[in-house]
């Protein structure tokens, strides 16, 4: 039997700032159903994205609030975002959203069906965390992160022209030189920091790469060489 691959899923490739990009949609769509048909099974974990960081900077402007709630904020908008995908694929997605990820008896309920569809959980951490948790609970070892950046960068590129990108890092450069140590509701990382320490721990390969460009996604998830950072 074919374990799972856990596909972190960024927000914005689902609904970028620029609204709904309904051809992309249909092709992601048909991609995964592809990978189905050959015995695939996947676990998308959706992230919040541009909605939930525009939700969250509305909040502080109308009121000083505090990181837990901005934290709910975000992770309610992860749970509609993944909604929208898992009633994209109707019938061959699970009846309900996972929104804790250590829940062994919500998990032992879906864990027939071909593609599994979460959202966040709790305060502290972006959906990345969970798909790693998902990972150590489904026995995977690797994390597809669809981002909306091609590679991971040494400094940001649309501030620093000298910015080299990224094709390969172990977890203690990532952690120390490109996302640090603390979390900050609603920041924008390649991965977050807290989803990379346990990472590391469990030694888990994450591979990074621009969820829009199918193309380089079909080679990730058919274990091919892809544009893209991978951390391990």
């Amino acid at each position: 039997m074919n374990k799972y691959k856990i596909l972190s899923v960024g927000g914005s490739i689902i609904i970028p700032k620029t609204g709904f990009d309904i051809s992309f949609l249909k092709k992601f769509r048909n991609l995964i159903l592809a990978e189905i048909k050959k015995g695939n099974k996947f676990i998308l974990v959706i992230g919040g994205g541009a909605t939930c960081r525009d939700y969250q900077q509305a909040l502080t402007r109308v009121v000083k609030t505090s990181d837990t709630d901005l934290d709910w904020l975000g992770i309610y908008t992860t749970w509609f975002n993944a909604e929208f995908v898992r009633l994209m694929f109707g019938k061959d997605a699970s009846s309900f959203v996972i929104k804790n990820p250590t829940d062994k008896k919500i998990l032992k309920q879906v864990q027939n069906k071909k593609i599994i569809v979460a959202g966040g959980w709790k305060p502290g951490f972006s959906t990345d965390k969970d798909a790693v948790l998902l990972a150590q609970n489904f026995g995977a070892k690797e994390v597809i992160n669809l981002s909306n950046i091609e590679y991971v960068f040494d400094k940001d590129p649309n501030k620093f022209k000298d910015a080299k990108k990224i094709e390969k890092i172990n977890w203690a450069d990532f952690r120390k030189n490109v996302v640090g140590y603390k979390w900050v509701p609603g920041k924008n990382v390649p991965f977050d920091p807290v989803a990379s320490a346990l990472a590391e721990k469990l030694k888990l390969k994450v591979s990074i790469l621009k969820g829009t460009n199918l193309i380089e996604v079909k080679k990730a998830l058919t274990g091919k060489k892809f544009k893209g950072t991978v951390i391990e």
